[in-house]
């Protein structure tokens, strides 16, 4: 299967109420039948808008609007592009179309520019993602993004699906959305900073992940990210942090899990230090990631597998100042368990499992 991207990587500032220029996608061309390809609407409609001087929108009304590879560019004279979705964005079936492209939809080097509601549907491909491992290259230097109100569709089984990836971006927002995929609901890479992630429900997928880091010894750090207020539904993890077993200057710091229910999930809570895909170039070394200052607080529900809690952690630099804070997390109506490498931490008012730290 091939993997298409949908890359937000991108400047986001969000303020619809002030566009003043609407362009209807229908006006341009776009048929909400679900038949008619509107690949060619939609970048008329972006290029106009693009183009203009003042605060515009682009309107989505309801309908399924087929779309093949398109790239929106940045370099707008406009500083206040609005995309306001209310219909379904969906990814054409053509696997030789598609296959060829390197992203599904692309916002590249874009400011000013507030994606508002609506549901994409990628037929199996990644959505929201920018991934090294194929081949793209995520913008430097991404500011002020705000995603709210979307719903991302995937298969369950379908691989290498991110829902929003987010890397080399600070001041991001995602609230108030649904995410199923086959892979993280929610990704976070190197050089993220000041990431808030509320109201987001997760499932089926692999859970909320930072990282996997560490794939490079030079590699910018995570720090400052809030997740809260999310569910998890039957997913492989919950709060997942992740790093390969191999040297890197890379770190993670100033982390709040706060308010999250866990539904059935195969691994709640999860710091990986170990990642080492098929055993090469990394065997029996140590992760260089430097994990600090997490916190864990009000973490609740049920775990399908009887370790609720793993801490995982570097044998050269153990985890530090981790902390759990109100946690109960049950497995099949029974005491869970927890387990604990090389970890340093705290623990505050109720926490069962037991922990281990």
């Amino acid at each position: 299967m091939a993997m298409l991207i949908l890359f937000i990587i991108l400047s986001i500032l969000v303020n619809p109420s002030s566009a003043k220029t609407n362009y209807n996608v229908l006006s341009f061309g776009a048929r909400g039948n679900g038949v008619a390809d509107s690949t060619q609407a939609f970048i008329n409609a972006w290029a106009a808008a693009c183009a203009s001087t003042e605060p515009t929108t682009i309107y989505v009304p309801k309908g399924r609007y087929l779309l093949g590879p398109v790239a929106f560019k940045g370099g707008c004279k406009s500083s206040d592009i609005t995309l306001r979705i209310d219909g379904t964005l969906v990814a054409l079936a053509y696997f030789r179309v598609l296959g060829q492209a390197e992203n599904w939809v692309s916002f590249d080097q874009v400011t000013g520019v507030s994606i508002i509601g609506g549901s994409l549907d990628a037929k199996g491909s990644a959505l929201w993602v920018c991934k090294a491992q194929a081949g793209t290259n995520c913008p430097n230097g991404a500011t002020d993004v705000l995603v709210e109100g979307i719903k991302v569709i995937a298969s369950g089984n379908s691989p290498n699906t991110d829902g929003i990836h987010v890397q080399q971006s600070k001041n991001v927002k995602i609230i108030n959305s649904s995410i199923k995929t086959g892979d993280d609901c929610v990704s976070i890479g190197p050089a993220t900073n000041n990431l808030w992630i509320e109201g987001v429900t997760c499932g089926p997928g692999h859970g909320i992940s930072i990282g996997s880091l560490g794939k490079d010894m030079e590699e910018e750090g995570v720090q400052n990210v809030t997740v809260q207020n999310t569910v998890f539904k039957g997913t492989q993890n919950g709060l997942r942090i992740k790093s390969w077993a191999k040297p890197s200057n890379g770190f993670v710091k100033g982390v709040q899990f706060i308010d999250v229910v866990m539904q059935n999930v195969q691994n709640p809570i999860v710091i990986n230090q170990s990642y080492c895909p098929h055993n090469l170039n990394c065997p029996d070394q140590a992760s260089g990631v430097k994990i600090n200052d997490v916190l864990y607080q009000n973490i609740r529900g049920t775990s399908a597998t009887p370790v609720a809690i793993k801490f995982d952690c570097s044998t050269k630099y153990p985890c530090k100042g981790i902390k759990l804070q109100n946690v109960n997390l049950t497995y099949l109506k029974q005491v869970a368990r927890s387990s604990c490498s090389n970890v340093i931490g705290t623990t505050f008012g109720l926490v069962k499992p037991d922990n281990c730290l």
